[in-house]
């Protein structure tokens, strides 16, 4: 492979005066890397599309929505956010599915410094209202799923606003109707670059998520890392190849098909930052189902899909794969879990115009780590790239001292695109971050040309389809249970999902418990998603070691799946 023209590229990009230069910054105490020439804010990121008005910008089923009636409306939104009484440093919530709205709403408030809170829509009312009391908005933008699981516990709205998308208000709530029609210019508002953004939330190991602060330069900081990525690659690809590349020639318009929720990374800092920046369409999915994919693609001439792993297999393994029309994707792939090398290569097999991609990223660092495509990728397929720019990455052993090239431990990484923290949660702040590191939770080893190979999870979580499912929260919810004596939770390898949840229970003396049962427990706690697939109800204790801890991995060895209920 060519990776001293990956490097060649690498330092031409990033040396002083270049489109990418580095420099060093103070920011909360710590000196850390930050793009020079990258704006200082989100608002001049949405600000730099003025020039695409007469593009599509957001495609949602029948309806269409061009850049310049997206201004249009945003400015209506910040109008009204204003007038009524929202102000920079404040809050407003966005709980609803991936409708147009939540894109117009989210440009809307960080153009005027208001942070926008990600409620995940899979959420149950308690869990909504942990994150409403947790963040307190100012307004709640919700459409009617989520209304109606508000209306199961109206308390959680506190003295926030509602506002109805896509549905009729219920009493006291503002009509959508109303926030358009106060139109007017887009009012002129600073940013503070260490603003919050957005916050988005991550499960935590005590059962309770923690809102992550993604600042105003982390959310930049990202999306210059991505436009970094694509030009790197595709340069050390020339220099390899010695195709010449017009420089006059104009840049292909970016169609994203998204299909991942935009109260993720994955979707909003990743997918949705690079497709507007580029003066791209995105082109919005109700649900997941890779027919409908392939009709989109087909239909809007996609040109990359934003999703997790797990998406791009079934597109490609879809029987009537080959009835569509896929000529115009040109990249394929994923973020928000590991992409298994086997399907690096049946993607860059299956498309004959699209090459394999994905970034490894987190919430706590506004988007991607790392990143890999093309003949890297086909190269090196378990690997997820060299670490971005605006990074320093190093591995640690358990004392938090540097371990050499290709020796595991646990990943750190400093940069612009860190978050701030976590909302009213200092000693989870404390213990994620030290001087600017943040402890990525992932082992991983980097190999001598720089490369980031993520060995396995320090973490106790199961990922499940680019979900974070943390087994504390589900234990604790099994836990209350009242026949439930003991219980354990970990991850089963799934072909479709990377990992399903699996139960280890013992019920106390005299109860009888069935798996539905358990099952519709936590359905009604917890979102669907974290309830467990398999469940193993057990007669003895569960092992445990001289702490008293449960040894997940002895037990995880010596269950069998076809023995779950």
């Amino acid at each position: 492979m060519h990776y001293a023209e990956l490097n060649a590229a690498w330092a031409e990009l990033t040396a002083p005066g270049a489109p990418f230069e580095i420099a060093d910054i103070e920011v909360r105490g710590a000196r850390i890397r930050s793009f020079r020439n990258a704006p200082p804010s989100v608002r001049e990121v949405w600000l730099s599309t003025l020039p695409f008005a007469g593009r599509d910008y957001l495609v949602y089923e029948n309806e269409r929505i061009t850049y310049g009636q997206a201004h249009r409306q945003v400015a209506a939104i910040a109008n009204w956010m204003m007038a009524n009484g929202v102000k920079p440093g404040d809050r407003v919530a966005i709980a609803m599915r991936n409708y147009p709205e939540w894109m117009l709403i989210y440009w809307a408030a960080c153009c005027i410094g208001v942070a926008v809170v990600g409620m995940n829509a899979w959420w149950t009312a308690p869990e909504m209202a942990f994150g409403l009391t947790d963040s307190e908005p100012k307004v709640v933008f919700a459409d009617a799923e989520r209304i109606a699981r508000i209306e199961e516990q109206p308390g959680m709205l506190g003295d926030a606003t509602l506002v109805a998308v896509r549905t009729d208000p219920p009493a006291g709530a503002i009509p959508w109707s109303e926030v358009l029609a106060t139109g007017g210019d887009l009012p002129d508002v600073r940013v503070d670059p260490d603003a919050d953004a957005c916050i988005f939330y991550t499960s935590g190991t005590t059962g309770f998520p923690k809102g992550a602060q993604l600042t105003h330069r982390g959310c930049v900081s990202n999306l210059f890392n991505m436009m970094f990525a694509g030009q790197a690659s595709g340069l050390a690809t020339q220099r390899a190849t010695g195709l010449a590349v017009d420089p006059d020639a104009p840049a292909p318009i970016p169609v994203t098909l998204v299909t991942t929720p935009l109260f993720h990374v994955t979707a909003n800092n990743c997918g949705a930052y690079a497709t507007t920046a580029a003066g791209g369409k995105m082109v919005l999915m109700y649900r997941w189902d890779a027919e409908e994919a392939l009709k989109l693609i087909e239909r809007e001439k996609v040109s990359a899909m934003s999703g997790v792993p797990v998406m791009s297999r079934e597109l490609i393994t879809h029987p009537d794969f080959a009835k569509y029309d896929t000529s115009s994707l040109l990249t394929l792939g994923g973020g928000g879990a590991q992409l298994q090398p086997d399907l690096v290569a049946k993607i860059d097999e299956a498309v004959a115009t699209a090459r394999p991609n994905t970034g490894y990223g987190m919430t706590e660092t506004c988007g991607i780590i790392t990143s890999i495509a093309g003949d890297f990728f086909i190269d090196k397929p378990a690997s997820c790239g060299r670490a971005m720019p605006a990074f320093e990455a190093r591995v640690v052993d358990d004392e938090g001292r540097d371990l050499p090239a290709g020796e595991p431990g646990e990943l750190w990484v400093k940069g612009a695109p860190v978050i701030k923290g976590y909302i009213n949660r200092p000693d989870a702040t404390a213990d994620s971050i030290t001087d600017g590191w943040l402890h990525t939770g992932d082992v991983a080893k980097i190999d001598e040309e720089g490369f980031i190979f993520l060995v396995d999870r320090k973490k106790d979580m199961v990922l499940r389809g680019g979900e974070n499912i943390y087994c504390a929260e589900v234990e604790a919810t099994i836990h209350q249970h009242p026949a439930v004596a003991e219980c354990c939770v970990f991850g089963v390898p799934d072909a479709r999902l990377g990992e399903e949840v699996g139960a280890a229970i013992v019920l106390r003396p005299g109860e009888t418990l069935s798996a539905d049962a358990i099952r519709e427990h936590c359905v009604a706690l917890v979102a669907r998603h974290k309830a467990p697939r398999y469940v193993w109800l057990l007669a003895e204790s569960l092992p445990r070691n001289a702490n008293g801890k449960f040894v997940k991995r002895e037990l995880r060895e010596s269950l069998k799946i076809e023995d779950a209920a």
